[in-house]
């Protein structure tokens, strides 16, 4: 067998891998359930391969978080080239997290299952969020916007509450007016004299 062929399976391959993941993520959010024959027929495989790429159900909710997270954070670096920092910040928040949490929400009896028969979830996601949250502060930061001690982990805590958005409700309303709350704490701009009244 050539290296060109070779080359070709391992491109199918990865191309496969992240189709099953994909249809998986559509899969849980919407319905919570793992189900091979409908994710195979979502990702447009037979059956067999996603038994291949995840012998075990645990493997594929797993790897859908991970997915998740990684989108999440390599999505930062391109929002801070095209907009200024706390449009970035607010961008992401609105159109990556709360997207993201409201997956997490519909992914959560699944995950908990998984977790349950392999641990705890990968510290390297959680880590990897909390150090993009990072270097959006740093960079509002940088312009005056936010304080400069602000600890991202506990940002990262108060924006939880993106978990109890509905996605078939005014979410994105919700998303900006909690955004907006958090920006008061973390601004380094005093009230305006309406606001206080």
């Amino acid at each position: 067998m050539g290296t060109g062929a070779v080359n070709h399976r391992r491109a199918d391959t990865r191309r496969n891998h992240e189709l099953i993941v994909a249809a998986a993520a559509e899969s849980l959010s919407s319905s919570g359930e793992v189900s091979y024959n409908a994710i195979a027929k979502r990702a447009g495989v037979g059956v067999g391969t996603v038994y291949r790429h995840f012998p075990a159900p645990q493997d594929l909710i797993l790897a859908v978080y991970e997915r998740e997270v990684r989108h999440l954070v390599e999505v930062v670096p391109s929002l801070l080239e095209s907009h200024r920092p706390e449009e970035a910040f607010r961008v992401w928040t609105t159109d990556h997290l709360a997207h993201y949490m409201m997956t997490k929400r519909g992914l959560a009896n699944a995950l908990s299952a998984a977790t349950a028969a392999r641990g705890e979830l990968p510290k390297s996601a959680h880590q990897a969020m909390v150090g993009s949250l990072a270097t959006l502060l740093a960079a509002n930061a940088e312009v005056g916007a936010v304080r400069a001690d602000l600890d991202p982990e506990t940002v990262l805590r108060g924006l939880g509450g993106l978990l109890f958005l509905d996605q078939h409700g005014p979410w994105r309303a919700q998303t900006e007016k909690l955004i907006d709350l958090l920006w008061r704490g973390m601004s380094t701009c005093p009230p305006r004299e309406d606001d206080a009244e």
